[in-house]
């Protein structure tokens, strides 16, 4: 399957789509064969809310790397609550297309309408959150896409984010990021 367009992917709430991907997915390592076993586990735990910001023990997100394939760059923002550089992403809000979910996160992240979509997940990864005034520490269970933006892609900030800039992986080297985005950077660019 091809790149796909936000039009493309509609939303969903059945849960079945989300486990259909995760089952899918081919984990390239062990570590990734863990996180994506641990992912289809929480499914059983949570069959009508994993996908839900409700669910308090943790949640499925959608996340992606916006690749500038012209400048062999990809676009990250300067998350606003976690204080570091991040890919772009977050909540399914109710949206088991995972893919969908992705994309749908990065058009409204980084302004850019004519984001495509590699449907096929990339990597999988599990991360606590941290307490926060009014919410306690929960678990991001994270399905992450590689988005490709076209030539000439102007970004516009969103108010999620305190800045978007494009790296290439040297300049990656230059920033506080998780090894998480270190470790799409080396899926995108190796």
């Amino acid at each position: 399957m091809g790149r796909l367009k936000l039009a493309e992917l509609p939303q969903t709430s059945d849960l079945a789509l989300a486990r259909s991907i995760l089952e899918r997915y081919a984990p390239r390592d062990s570590e990734q064969k863990k996180t994506r076993d641990a992912m289809l586990s929480f499914l059983d735990l949570h069959p009508e809310d994993a996908h839900l910001r409700t669910c308090v023990e943790g949640h499925l997100t959608a996340s992606a790397l916006v690749i500038d394939e012209s400048r062999g760059k990809a676009l990250l923002t300067f998350h606003k609550k976690l204080g570091r550089w991040l890919q772009l992403g977050g909540h399914c809000d109710g949206d088991a297309n995972l893919p969908g979910a992705a994309l749908r996160e990065s058009v409204e992240e980084s302004g850019i309408d004519e984001l495509e979509i590699d449907p096929a997940p990339m990597d999988v990864d599990i991360h606590l959150i941290p307490a926060r005034k009014n919410e306690p520490a929960h678990l991001h269970l994270d399905t992450r896409f590689f988005v490709y933006a076209p030539v000439g892609a102007r970004e516009i900030q969103s108010a999620e984010s305190l800045a978007l800039r494009w790296f290439d992986t040297k300049g990656l080297l230059t920033i506080e990021t998780d090894e998480s985005v270190r470790r799409l950077f080396t899926l995108a660019f190796k």
